[in-house]
This record gives C-alpha cells, sequence and structure tokens, in this order.
C-alpha cells in the first residue's frame, strides 16, 4: 500500500527539519508509536502498537539531506520504506511531504489499509506534528 500526505507549517525548512529528526518525540504525535530508540547514526528501533499487540522493528536511515530530505526503511518487523521531504514555501513556511509503501504483516493491519485506517492516521499524526513544531520556540538565522 502507498500512502503520500502533505502538509504546511508556519515554521522555517530548517525548524520542522530538526523537529522531525528528533526521533524520540515521535510518540508525542504519532499515533500508535510507544517508543523509538536511536541505536547509531543510521539505526532505529521502533516499538508499535498494532491492535493490542506491541511490534518492534529496526529501521535504516539511507540517506538523510540537512533541512530537504530523509528516507528510511524497515530492516526487521513490519515491511516498509518511506521518504519524508522538507519544502520551502518562502522563509517562514514548509511543506511536507510523507511518501511511505507499507505492507501489511497481519490480517489486522490488513483490514486497517482496506479501511483506509492507515491513510487516516498518517493525515492525523502529520496535523499532531504541525501542532507540535509550530507551538515550539524556535529561533531563524
Amino acid at each position: 500500500m502507498s500512502i503520500t500526505e502533505s502538509i504546511d507549517v508556519a515554521v522555517p525548512a530548517s525548524v520542522a527539519y530538526t523537529q522531525w529528526t528528533e526521533f524520540e518525540s515521535f510518540p508525542t504525535f504519532m499515533e500508535g508509536v510507544e517508543s523509538v530508540e536511536r541505536v547509531d547514526d543510521t539505526h532505529l528501533d521502533w516499538t508499535v502498537k498494532v491492535g493490542l499487540t506491541s511490534r518492534r522493528f529496526r529501521a535504516t536511515i539511507l540517506e538523510q539531506h540537512l533541512n530537504q530530505r530523509l528516507s528510511w526503511r524497515s530492516e526487521t518487523g513490519p515491511r516498509h520504506c518511506g521518504i519524508i521531504t522538507f519544502a520551502p514555501l518562502d522563509d517562514d513556511h514548509t511543506r511536507i511531504t510523507a511518501e511511505m509503501e507499507i505492507d501489511p504483516g497481519t490480517v489486522t493491519e490488513f483490514v486497517a489499509d482496506h479501511a483506509g485506517v492507515l491513510d487516516h492516521r498518517v493525515k492525523e499524526d502529520m496535523k499532531r506534528f504541525k501542532d507540535v513544531v509550530e507551538k515550539r520556540p524556535h529561533t531563524t538565522h
């Protein structure tokens, strides 16, 4: 399944990118994410709640371009990959686009996929990220 979602935020690209790459903060705006732990510069261990079950997986950061783009793929657990881009609209506004490929690994995930639950979850996660990043004090350089 493919998911693409965009949202405009009222902060510079550098601020949006910096907040997004604070991976440990994902549970504050991503529904179902219990924790994200940085293993090293390119590996993250995730714990997510799917239905009544917690699942762990490791993701590898494939590319990271400061203030512009981040891509990843899962190495274990649920198969997925994606790209997040940060496109400046002007000095103080950024369009964030998430493009993901998710392979539902369980019956629950398959049903959620076909019911549109995953699309809805990503859209709501992006809205919550907007709230977090716009409310966070920041300085521009």
